[in-house]
This record gives structure tokens, C-alpha cells and sequence, in this order.
């Protein structure tokens, strides 16, 4: 990603929107006074607005059929170009390191820096500015420390590898708050019960972590298997934050299934652990919860079986 001089940074959003002509007066004074001065932003100002006074023109004056196409191509190159720029801040949080970036759809990068650098993003024009980011990332903060269940945030799957990588992550954005499921389990609620290692393979590149909970997402032993490359300390501690309890074992930790609610396929009620065959089950149909509490926000009943609203587990 190249670097720009941070007036540069804060006047990107401005200067599109002045090109354009969206800006209001105060932001088209300041877009005019900083390209006045900036040979480069005034570059980048002149481009957008050939394009978009190249479209109005089209737009105004008939063309020709064999025009159309070429008139549809300059308005897609100009909406491109604003969606091409994503913003983005690095932060510390309890989790190290921290990006989160941006397009003008939402949300679309969530990364682990860990002691490297900022990722090189091929289509993507990143610009620094934390300050737009800064929102985002006390919300972060607030889920982290356990004061929220959810993160409000629009979201851009543009960096979402296939249409089947995306439409793995829309399922799995749709797995509750302190619940764990199986890759077996999200294959076959997408009708695709053998793609387990696709499935595996589009969450491990998921580019939204935490924003798409793929930290809920488990082998079907219980296993954690892998987060964000081998950061599976760091898929322990985001479901500890939900309240799932894990146990460490050789290599990796489990989901501790004595100390969480069940529920089977599709079925309305949640189980204690030990309820008829459960306990022999595998994961690749069955859905854990922390806590009744979370199972029921999910509107789920007590089983009439087993009552764990009678019996709960300790806590």
C-alpha cells in the first residue's frame, strides 16, 4: 500500500465528492484551496471530474446504439473508482495489532497484524485515516471486553475470494452470539455436506474475522483446528468473551460439549449434554450454546425431556 501525506488522507472523500459535484460548499472551498497547492490530489481531482462530466454529457445528448455500451462503461469506471478507495486505521486491542479498513459499502477488512506490516491489497486504492476508522474500533473494543453481543457494522465482502466463499461467509455471519457449530455442520446447511475443506478453506480466509464470527465455527470433535492462520489462541479467547468454555490439549484446544447446551439439527428446543444419544454425537449436526440464555435469544425451548430450565448446568 503507498503511503500519503496525512491532509492528503483527510481530504480524499472530499476531493471525490467535489469532482462529482455531491460536496457541499465548506468541502468543495476546502477541496479547491488543498488542489490549489497539491499537484498529486490535484491530479486525482481532474481525473474524476473528466469522468463525470464525460458521463453527464452522455447522459444529456442522444447517442447512437453502438454508444450505449461505451457510455455504461465510463459510469461503471466512475462508481469503480469510489469503490475502489478503502480507508483504514491500525489500532492495539486486546488481541495485538489490529486493521480495520473500509470501502464506501462497509466494512470489508478485518486483519491480524500481529508484527507484520500493512497487507498489500491488489484493486484496492487503501488510504490511512483513523479518524473516519476510530468508531469502528471502540465498538471493537466494547465486543472485546464483552459489553455488546453484536457489531452493527455494514459490511463489503469485496475481498471474499469466490461467490462460494461469500456465500459461506453469509451463512456463517448468521451463527448467534455464544454459539459454536461444526465446518460439517455449515456444509450441510449449504446443501454441499462433502465441501467440509471448502468450507474450512473460505473461513480460514475470511477477510472480516470477528465482524463474520468464523471463530464459532469448530471441527467436529470440538477441536478449534485453526483461526486466522495458527492463531487459535486467539479463536480461545474470542469465544471465552461469549462465554464458551475450551480445554487445552495437545496442540490445540477443545470446546469443553459437558458444559454447554445442545441443539440437534433443526429442532425448536435446546438439551442438557447428556440428553438421550447426544452425548455420542458428533458436531457435524449439532449446535452449542454457553448458556440457556443465549440458546432461548435464539428462540429455542427448554426440552421436555431433559428440562434444563429445571436441571441448568453449573456455572
Amino acid at each position: 500500500m503507498k503511503q500519503m501525506p496525512q491532509v492528503c488522507r483527510e481530504i480524499q472523500e472530499d476531493l471525490v465528492a467535489a469532482a462529482v459535484q455531491e460536496a457541499g460548499a465548506r468541502a468543495r472551498a476546502r477541496v479547491q484551496d488543498h488542489v490549489a497547492r497539491c499537484a498529486p490530489c490535484r491530479g486525482e481531482f481532474d481525473r474524476y471530474r473528466v469522468l463525470d462530466e464525460t458521463v453527464g454529457t452522455l447522459k444529456r445528448e442522444p447517442a447512437p446504439a453502438v454508444e450505449t455500451a461505451a457510455r455504461a462503461e465510463l459510469q461503471l469506471r466512475l462508481v469503480d473508482l469510489r469503490r475502489r478507495l478503502l480507508t483504514y486505521g491500525v489500532f492495539d486491542s486486546p488481541l495485538g495489532r489490529i486493521l480495520i479498513g473500509r470501502t464506501e459499502q462497509g466494512v470489508s477488512l478485518v486483519r491480524y497484524l500481529g508484527r507484520g506490516g500493512v497487507p498489500r491489497l491488489p484493486g484496492l486504492e487503501a488510504v490511512a485515516d483513523g479518524a473516519e476508522i476510530e468508531r469502528l474500533y471502540w465498538e471493537l473494543l466494547e465486543y472485546l471486553r464483552g459489553r455488546r453481543t453484536r457489531l452493527e457494522w455494514p459490511l463489503d465482502l469485496c475481498l471474499a475470494r469466490s461467490d462460494f466463499h461469500r456465500t459461506v461467509l453469509e451463512l456463517t455471519a448468521r451463527i448467534p452470539y455464544g454459539a459454536v457449530t461444526s465446518y460439517a455442520n455449515v456444509a450441510r446447511e449449504l446443501g454441499r455436506p462433502a465441501a467440509v475443506r471448502a468450507v474450512a478453506q473460505a473461513l480460514r480466509t475470511n477477510p472480516v474475522p470477528i465482524a463474520i464470527p468464523c471463530h464459532r465455527v469448530v471441527g467436529a470433535d470440538g477441536g478449534l483446528t485453526g483461526y486466522a492462520g495458527k492463531r487459535i489462541g486467539l479463536k480461545q479467547r474470542l469465544l471465552a468473551v461469549e462465554g464458551v468454555q475450551t480445554m487445552r490439549q495437545p496442540g490445540d484446544f477443545r470446546v469443553v460439549r459437558e458444559a454447554m447446551y445442545v441443539r440437534d439439527r433443526e429442532d425448536v428446543e435446546y438439551c442438557l449434554p447428556t440428553c438421550g444419544v447426544l452425548p455420542r454425537r458428533s458436531l457435524a449436526e449439532l449446535t452449542l450454546f454457553a448458556s440457556r440464555e443465549r440458546a432461548e435469544a435464539c428462540g429455542l425451548h427448554p426440552c421436555t425431556s431433559c428440562r434444563p430450565d429445571l436441571h441448568p448446568l453449573p456455572r
